[in-house]
């Protein structure tokens, strides 16, 4: 493996964050920037926030602050606010991962900062960004996808409704969003000298990374002269987005004998590959289909067919078979299962949970020929104070000791 720098070694960040949105700079982090998580003497409540809690601390700040650092500032002292403009002088990054203006109070903006040092990039992300009717109204992660309409209404056997099982998006998608953004920032304000305010809602992310359906809902509002469904399904317009697969049949879930498979022969060449592969010839004949995006919609028949056929193997055989005969197909993980297959073994290894507090999953981007800086563990509160103040700043004791007997780190 090659023995360059990390791909962001040099990059300096200064976080200010509560909870979850503090994941922008944990992409950062895990590329190798140094990133410097300045908390309010009583700490980010992250340590304490959802479940589960491993010795004391909580699933979430293990993995959305590894490999920080960590110094407390009361930033409602002029000594505590110093500090921190200190720390801007030489940064690349603030990024404000809570409600807009936090920082502005505290006399630390952007329009201030940037008197400091021209070339920082600010960056806020939030839940539902700077503008707009709901920009005040507090919320956790799961308001801004019932919000972007990904999460929908459960209602249990008694009637009550509740939230079902989901994946989270707007909560690691703003996060993900945001870090491109900051580092376009960065790579401008290199070349021009000048930096930038950026601002991420993470209900925006939600609604962007939904696009497909919200804008498939926008398209349908057209005329069918203008807009229509599939050649393949005689341009009838099907369901919005993946609730136009449920009559699916050559794109489908099947039950195999351990198991459930995704078969996905939309394509024809794809289909015939299949038909050979199980000696069932005929019902390519009988069903040829069209040559691209036919799912068979509606097909019972056929439908009973492959079940029939996929419950006669493992789902391994059928990986292989797809390998072997060039048909597409995958497997059907659930988070608790996913551990198991061989392509995430292969390619994201658990970080070890003795240096992490846990195991977790690694950045997932390779650079070939390298091997990214495994992220240290997350931080205690206040954890780097001291290295901060003397490695970064460069003060002396004398000064460490006067900041803190004004209560600048806190009392």
């Amino acid at each position: 493996m090659s023995s360059r720098p990390a791909p962001l070694a040099g990059l300096r960040v200064i976080e200010s964050s509560m909870l979850g949105p503090g994941a922008i700079t944990t992409h950062l982090a895990d590329l190798g920037a140094e990133v410097i998580k300045v908390e309010p003497p009583a700490g980010d409540y992250i340590r304490e926030m959802t479940w589960p809690i491993i010795e004391g601390t909580s699933l979430l700040h293990l993995h959305v602050s590894r490999g920080k650092k960590s110094i407390t500032l009361d930033l409602r002292t002029e000594e505590g606010a110093q500090v921190y403009r200190d720390l801007v002088k030489d940064a690349d990054v603030v990024v404000e991962a809570m409600r807009p203006g936090s920082l502005e109070r505290r006399g630390l903006g952007y329009d201030d900062l940037k008197q400091i040092n021209p070339k920082i990039v600010f960056c806020n992300i939030s839940g539902y960004g700077m503008t707009g009717p709901y920009k005040n109204l507090p919320a956790h992660g799961i308001a801004f996808d019932t919000w972007a309409g990904v999460v929908g209404v459960g209602v249990d056997e008694e009637g009550f409704t509740y939230i079902p099982e989901h994946a989270s998006i707007g909560i690691h998608a703003g996060p993900v969003i945001g870090a491109l953004g900051v580092l376009a920032a960065v790579i401008r304000a290199r070349e021009t000298g000048e930096g930038s305010f950026l601002e991420i809602a993470q209900s925006d992310a939600a609604a962007y990374m939904d696009w497909y359906r919200s804008e498939s809902h926008k398209a349908y509002e057209r005329p069918q002269s203008e807009v229509t469904g599939n050649k393949a399904d005689n341009y009838e317009r099907r369901a919005v987005g993946t609730a136009g697969m449920k009559e699916g049949v050559r794109y489908q879930m099947y039950e195999a004998t351990d198991g459930h498979v995704l078969f996905m022969a939309s394509e024809q060449a794809f289909w015939k590959n299949f038909c050979e592969c199980v000696g069932r010839l005929e019902l390519f004949e009988k069903w040829p289909g069209s040559k691209y995006a036919d799912h068979a919609k509606g097909n019972r028949e056929l439908q009973r067919e492959l079940r029939d056929i996929f419950k006669t193997k493992s789902c391994k055989e059928w990986l292989r078979l797809g390998d072997e005969k060039n048909f597409p197909i995958g497997p059907v993980n659930t988070p608790k299962t996913i551990a198991d297959d061989p392509q995430f073994q292969d390619r994201l290894p658990w970080y070890d949970r003795e240096k992490h507090g846990t195991e977790m999953l690694p950045f997932p981007v390779k650079f070939v020929g390298e091997e990214l800086p495994e992220p240290g563990m997350a931080p205690t509160v206040g954890e780097h104070t001291e290295p901060v103040c003397t490695d970064v700043l460069g003060y002396d004791a004398g000064q460490i000791e006067k900041l803190r007997k004004a209560g600048a780190f806190g009392k």
